[in-house]
Parts: C-alpha cells; sequence; structure tokens
C-alpha cells in the first residue's frame, strides 16, 4: 500500500491539478490564509510531518469503531487517513476545508492509501456545512487560532455534534515563548481561553494530554 505521508508535497499539488482541482485565491476571511498550493508545501514537508507525531496524536484520541469524526482545517489530510482507519469502515472522517483547493488532495490522499470512509467537505467561515448532525468528535489540529471569531464558529460546530460528543484541540499555546506568529496578538490562543469558550457552548474539559511543549491537547465533553 503507498504511504502518502512521505510522497513528495510537490506530488500532492500535481495529483490536485490531475483531479482537476482549482486552487484558490488567498483566503482573506482567515486569519493567516494562503492558498491551498502554498499551504500543501507546508503541511506535507518531513520535518512538519515529523514534528506533529500524527500517530500517537490519534491514538491518544481514544477514537472508537463506527464514530463519526470531523477534520475541522484538515488541510491536505494527514490526519484524516489515520483517524478513518481508527475508526474502521463502520465509522466515518468528515474533512472539512474553506479552501477548495484542498478538497481533491484530501480525496487523492485516501486514494492512495486504500481509505475509503472519508469524504471532503467545503465549509464556511462562520459554519463548517458539515452534512450530518451526529458526529461524536470535532478535531481541531493547528486550526483554531486561525478562525477569527472562535466562540461564534466553535458554537456552529457544536450544533452538528450529538449527546456524549468531543471536541479535541491541539494548538499552540501563548503563555510559552517563541512559539509561531508571537509577532501577531490575533492569532494567538491560551488554552484558559478555549475552555471559557467552550464552557459557554456546553462542553467541558475532560482532560489534558502532555506531549507537546508547546502546544496544549485538550479534550472536551458535551454536557448537553
Amino acid at each position: 500500500m503507498p504511504m502518502f505521508t512521505t510522497t513528495s508535497p510537490r506530488l500532492v499539488v500535481a495529483l490536485a491539478a490531475t483531479l482537476g482541482a482549482s486552487i484558490a485565491l488567498p483566503v482573506s476571511a482567515q486569519l493567516g490564509g494562503r492558498p491551498a498550493e502554498e499551504w500543501a508545501i507546508t503541511l506535507e514537508s518531513g520535518r512538519r510531518l515529523a514534528s506533529l507525531e500524527v500517530q500517537e496524536v490519534v491514538d491518544q484520541m481514544n477514537l472508537e469503531s463506527g464514530e463519526v469524526v470531523a477534520d475541522i482545517g484538515a488541510g491536505t489530510g494527514v490526519f484524516s487517513v489515520p483517524m478513518a482507519r481508527a475508526v474502521g469502515s463502520e465509522g466515518r472522517v468528515i474533512s472539512v476545508e474553506v479552501d477548495p483547493g484542498f478538497l481533491p488532495m484530501i480525496l487523492a490522499k485516501a486514494v492512495l492509501e486504500d481509505v475509503s470512509n472519508i469524504s471532503a467537505v467545503l465549509g464556511g467561515f462562520l459554519d463548517p456545512r458539515l452534512p450530518r448532525e451526529d458526529v461524536d468528535v470535532a478535531f481541531f489540529h493547528d486550526v483554531l487560532h486561525h478562525v477569527d471569531d472562535r466562540e461564534a464558529y466553535l458554537r456552529e460546530v457544536a450544533k452538528y455534534m450529538g449527546p456524549g460528543s468531543r471536541m479535541i484541540v491541539v494548538d499552540y499555546d501563548m503563555n510559552v515563548d517563541g512559539i509561531p506568529h508571537s509577532n501577531q496578538p490575533e492569532m494567538l490562543i491560551s488554552p484558559q481561553q478555549v475552555a471559557g469558550w467552550m464552557s459557554d457552548i456546553g462542553f467541558e474539559v475532560s482532560y489534558e494530554i502532555e506531549m507537546f511543549d508547546d502546544k496544549f491537547f485538550v479534550v472536551y465533553s458535551n454536557q448537553n
């Protein structure tokens, strides 16, 4: 089985073009927005992938067979594939992106990895536009700090989630020196802020995972 995670980022872009992707203009409504073609090179770089500890993160999410997972801001689908394997053939991963240029990349990755339970959805800036309202897990990896009105967006995501569902956030902690975007205060968030936004929409901290020096990794459970 081909392993796409070690594939050249140029091939990612080439596959997207082959599948008829239209690389979008810079995403101005998203903080730090760049076009998909530009992002893909960064997202698929070997050094970055190694630092993400992708499989370890997915293992810590404790996904169960048959669960429905929304991968919010999925990029090229780096996390979508291992999550799809974790939930099994009875489960589903919905990979959400606001830039249409990413969607064929996600689907190409799924084909190359021989995974058939991933769908790609074009989300909006204020609404992920998920196709179902029984989502078990919403996953945000290095994504929430790019969202403009974070609490409002989380509130919209929650509308698609069922009882006992959970949101999982892995993101840079503004309390740590030297993190990316340190000179852009509008792109900095803290675990304390996220816990407050989550609490306001009915999700409370379930547990925290110590895995990264510069990021927080927190699971929030639906109390509604």
